[in-house]
């Protein structure tokens, strides 16, 4: 059964951060959330003054942040003494698990910086794990070529015979860019009952009769495969992810179960007990 698009959503500006401009695709008014998506911003601009100001540090608990940069450098470092910097094709999966207090500042003052983060949800069981992350260059991204002139980055999971580097299981997330050299016809086989999302970020793609243009998000409908129509030039993200079908009680950077636990992780914030 090939998936449709069952609603095609455009991102609202917005800032984050200590200001940084951004698009906020999930997680708005339109689409609150695709479960276990929480929340998915685009960000990209050349002008130094929408970006500079960066995200100092901030907690997080309770689910996982992945950071994927298309263009230029972000440095990040947290709590428990990590830091790493995330440059152009590379991608940080952090865990946030039971906690972690956070930082992301762009190691540039001029020229590109573009970029995506999602937030995926972790089940009860685990919102309390460890917290850790996989930093990874990006050449040590999959990438492939799926047939001429399509290529595909796979960040994590499984797709086109080939494994994505990032080990998370939690969700069983794909998460893939394609680029397209040349105009083609593309079938990507995604699991069944998985939530799933197409987003363009450069050019147009058509799913069966819909268009789905550069800025929209296109919600898939359920089914084991989705066929597209790709324009050379159109580059776009792929997320699945298994639904996990719990209670979602979210303050901020805190995402739990129930209210309880978040007065607890805003409790063991402000007494240092947060990672």
């Amino acid at each position: 059964m090939q998936r449709q698009v069952k609603q095609l959503v455009s991102g609202i500006q917005t800032h984050d951060g200590a200001g940084v401009s951004l698009t906020r695709i999930i997680g708005q008014p339109a689409l609150p959330r695709l479960d276990p998506f929480l929340m998915l911003d685009e960000f990209g601009s050349d002008q130094p003054q929408d970006y500079l100001a960066g995200f100092p540090p901030h907690p997080h608990r309770g689910f996982q942040t992945v950071t994927y940069m298309l263009a230029g450098k972000m440095a990040h470092a947290d709590s428990v003494g990590n830091k790493g910097l995330i440059e152009t094709g590379g991608v940080q999966w952090m865990n946030a698990g039971r906690g972690i207090i956070h930082e992301e500042m762009p190691q540039q003052t001029e020229g590109l910086l573009r970029g995506f983060q999602l937030w995926v949800n972790l089940p009860a069981a685990e919102k309390m794990s460890a917290p850790g992350y996989q930093d990874l260059a990006a050449d040590k991204i999959t990438e492939i070529t799926v047939q001429p002139g399509i290529k595909a980055r796979i960040l994590a999971g499984r797709v086109f015979g080939a494994q994505g580097p990032v080990s998370t299981q939690a969700v069983s997330p794909l998460f893939v860019d394609i680029h397209a050299a040349q105009d083609a016809e593309l079938t990507i086989p995604v699991d069944v009952g998985h939530n799933a999302f197409i987003y363009p970020y450069e050019g147009q793609i058509q799913i069966t009769d819909t268009a789905v243009l550069k800025g929209q998000l296109a919600v898939l409908s359920d089914g084991e495969e989705v066929n597209i129509q790709v324009r050379a030039g159109a580059r776009f993200i792929l997320a699945t992810g298994r639904p996990l079908n719990e209670p979602v009680v979210q303050y901020g950077p805190f995402v739990m179960n129930t209210h309880e636990e978040i007065q607890q992780a805003i409790r063991d914030y402000q007494s240092g007990r947060l990672a």
